[in-house]
């Protein structure tokens, strides 16, 4: 009996370096990863579409011209989605993420362990969150940033192609739920994981759009790293 406990005690010593192993390996692979620069920070130019890149602290949203002669975001993502319906509102943040963690987990308070475990192991589904805001003021978590009309194309279509549409190619209003006056959430393409996070999209479709972004990074700080 003795030497059965010696072997659990030792396969369980083993198990837990290994884990610490993994969990060190990716806090430095997010590290580095996160500082190398990939794009150009962009300078103004005529006709350029001014976007910003803006943080609560946590998650990354892209925020663009609600209207633009490219596109009009309010006949996909409709005013009326959202329960203060503010047309006054002329731009759109665009941010994705794990729809169990987005729809149970209004505030950090309410995570539930289970929901964090799905989210970081393939186990969950996707959802987008749009909100409507007035222009945003630069700042610390708020970086603006100017694209061409090719550029703005590319975006364009990123964004697009992150929504999960139905049969008659429209986007999925998940009713029910915001987390405020001027929010909305739609279902998703993907799967969030510990390798493709909510800042992982953010920092690809900024990627994408040949915006100053981080070779790989799971956290907002890895983009605004290279704005500072």
């Amino acid at each position: 009996m003795a030497g059965f406990i010696k072997k659990i005690v030792k396969v369980a010593k083993y198990t837990g370096i290994g884990l610490l192993g993994i969990v060190a390996v990716y806090g430095v692979g997010a590290v580095v990863l996160s500082v190398i620069p990939v794009g150009t920070r962009s300078t103004p130019e005529p006709g350029d579409i001014e976007a910003y890149v803006l943080s609560n602290g946590v998650h990354t949203d892209i925020v663009v011209p609600v209207r633009t002669s490219q596109i009009d975001w309010s006949a996909t993502i409709n005013y009326a989605d959202t329960p203060a319906a503010d047309t006054t509102r002329r731009y759109i943040g665009f941010g994705w993420g794990d729809k169990g963690f987005y729809l149970e987990t209004p505030t950090w308070a309410e995570l539930k362990p289970s929901t964090a475990f799905r989210a970081m192991f393939w186990l969950g589904s996707a959802a987008m969150h749009t909100t409507f805001h007035h222009q945003p003021v630069e700042g610390p978590h708020c970086v603006k940033i100017y694209l061409s009309a090719v550029e703005y194309s590319r975006l364009v279509g990123f964004i697009q192609k992150s929504f999960k549409l139905n049969a008659q190619g429209q986007v999925q209003h998940i009713s029910g739920h915001s987390y405020g006056r001027y929010d909305s959430f739609y279902e998703a393409h993907r799967v969030y994981n510990l390798f493709y996070t909510c800042n992982t999209w953010a920092n690809e479709a900024l990627k994408i759009s040949g915006q100053k972004a981080s070779l790989w990074t799971p956290a907002d700080g890895g983009i605004f790293w290279h704005y500072r």
